[in-house]
């Protein structure tokens, strides 16, 4: 079956996480996404390690099926060339620095007068008007304003998330924007610009706690790995390991008494009774789980659980995630090739019938430079002297 975004063409002027994890998805869909980067070293996400055959995790992950471009859109042939590309294209996604945007002509009010077609996707960090909309954000930044770091850790500390929640939120949140956009312009012709902030993104994340600490006087305490609000509800010592148990209701909670702490008449202690006792007392109430499950491994401890229709995990470390059964069992992992070797990528976490996602190699920098100047008509002479003069 053809790829639901093909003939979608995404010119990108992206970097780091946000705007990279948006463009993946449409292209893991079939879009052509052109990825333009700086000659002196392109997305500096390319440098953040060299973990993966010498490449950066962050940017093999991100990167898949696109084509990279160099190209200084400052200088006057590179901006020519933009704009060029913008005349071909549907979508101009771009989370450059405060302000860019404008100066070179691609924010949404211009491009809405020279190339009207084009949807415009912004990523900021905190807006692009408001008090906040000169400010530079990053992932801890934003986990810090939004109070998510106050949160998370134990009483004692704040910990980050982690993985890059913020960044992951506004580029999901651009790329569902962006599908709207594209459903919108071709059921009724309309061109939407499309925004997104990471700091509204969690902001978005953050409604329950938000609401807890509103309406209900106080913030949710920090407590490690535990539910904040539910218990028992984190990660229980075994003989070998840990699980992680999870009640939702009073079913559950009557039956974890019976079956796995084989004592009925503590369902109805007035300690444990209702969810907000039982969080009030958790550590009593740990403490009795751990005693139960201290003597069991981790698999006796996962099947008396199970049989007691108690939701439970194991507690895995990132190497026992990538053995993770699940994942080999439903084939989900599939070779994608970066600059330098192969690795194993996950499929896109959506499945759609009939449609195989592309899953195409990550570019080396500037990899697709001269095919794409030759399809705008470019001779090789004139590449050439672009790249003498370090437009590209």
């Amino acid at each position: 079956m053809t790829p639901p975004l093909q003939g979608i063409t995404v010119v990108s002027l992206e970097q780091a996480v946000a705007a990279p994890f948006a463009t993946r998805q449409l292209a893991d869909l079939g879009a052509r996404v052109i990825k333009i980067e700086r000659p002196d070293g392109g997305d500096f996400a390319r440098g953040y390690d060299e973990s993966v055959h010498g490449n950066s995790s962050y940017f093999v992950w991100l990167n898949r099926s696109k084509e990279s471009l160099t190209l200084d859109v400052k200088a006057p042939e590179g901006r020519a060339v933009l704009d060029e590309l913008l005349g071909r294209a549907d979508v101009l996604v771009q989370n450059l620095g405060p302000g860019a945007a404008g100066r070179l002509g691609v924010d949404a009010a211009n491009l809405a007068r020279t190339h009207p077609r084009v949807i415009p996707c912004t990523v900021s960090g905190w807006g692009t008007d408001g008090p906040w909309a000169g400010r530079k954000a990053y992932d801890l930044l934003v986990q810090a304003e939004t109070g998510v770091l106050a949160l998370t850790g134990t009483p004692e500390h704040t910990a980050r998330v982690g993985i890059s929640i913020a960044d992951i939120a506004a580029g999901m949140y651009a790329y569902s924007g962006i599908l709207t956009a594209l459903l919108r312009r071709a059921t009724t012709g309309e061109v939407s610009a499309v925004e997104v902030s990471l700091f509204e993104a969690l902001a978005e994340w953050m409604g329950s706690p938000a609401n807890y600490t509103a309406y209900g006087g106080r913030q949710p305490a920090r407590s490690g790995a535990d539910h904040a609000t539910i218990a028992p509800y984190g990660p229980v010592a075994t003989a070998d390991g840990a699980v992680v148990l999870g009640l939702q209701n009073d079913r559950e909670w009557r039956s974890l008494c019976t079956v796995v702490l084989d004592d009925p008449d503590l369902a109805d202690d007035p300690r444990f009774v209702t969810n907000s006792a039982r969080v009030e007392h958790r550590g009593e109430l740990n403490a009795l789980i751990e005693a139960r499950l201290a003597d069991l491994d981790m698999d006796a401890a996962s099947a008396l659980l199970d049989e007691a229709g108690i939701a439970n995990a194991r507690l895995n470390q990132v190497r026992d995630f990538l053995d993770h059964p699940v994942l080999e069992k439903r084939e989900r992992w599939r070779p994608v090739d970066v600059p330098g070797g192969t690795i194993a990528a996950l499929r896109p976490p959506v499945d759609i019938a009939g449609v195989d996602p592309v899953m195409g190699p990550v570019p080396a920098l500037g990899a697709h430079t001269d095919a794409i100047l030759r399809e705008l008509g470019r001779t090789d002479g004139e590449i050439a002297a672009l790249r003498d003069r370090h437009v590209v």
